[in-house]
């Protein structure tokens, strides 16, 4: 298998993971959404603030995908070191973005449903997800640092 190859495979499951995880957390922030407005229409913007929360996984494995395509290195002169970095990168963002994205959904529609039940917790709701999301930006953070060694 050529480094381009492994390469490409990297940024796959970064944008691929990265995404598919921020659908489910999105989905889950979603779903506590529909549930909620039966008991309280008026909190639509909590709830959707809180369902959108998970998209920005996704977006960090875009970004990632970003910083290393704007780099040059992704060519047919890739060595086999800089395609299995970026392979590394890729999957490390990638599935700490799904696993970060699919807690955070689950986190935000519990605080969606509390809001729904009527109980002021849409600010902590918003503190306590941030917390898984601070691991998907230490991967993004990661892959910016990993590139900068290529």
């Amino acid at each position: 298998m050529s480094a381009i190859v492994i390469a490409y495979l990297g940024i796959g499951l970064m944008i691929g993971l990265s995404g598919v995880g921020s659908a489910i957390g999105v989905s889950m922030g979603g779903n506590a959404t529909v549930g909620a407005l039966k008991k309280n229409e008026e909190a639509f913007g909590s709830y959707m603030l809180l369902s959108a929360l998970p998209s920005t996984q996704g977006l960090y494995g875009f970004a990632g995908f970003f910083i290393i395509n704007a780099s040059g290195v992704l060519t047919d002169a890739i060595t086999m070191r800089q395609g299995i970095a970026v392979f590394a990168a890729g999957f490390a963002l990638g599935l700490v973005a799904l696993i970060s994205a699919m807690q955070q959904g689950r986190i935000c529609a519990n605080g969606i449903a509390g809001v729904g039940a009527g109980y002021d917790v849409f600010g902590k709701t918003m503190v306590l997800a941030v917390f898984p999301e601070l691991y998907a930006i230490v991967a993004f953070a990661a892959t910016f640092l990993i590139n900068a060694g290529l």
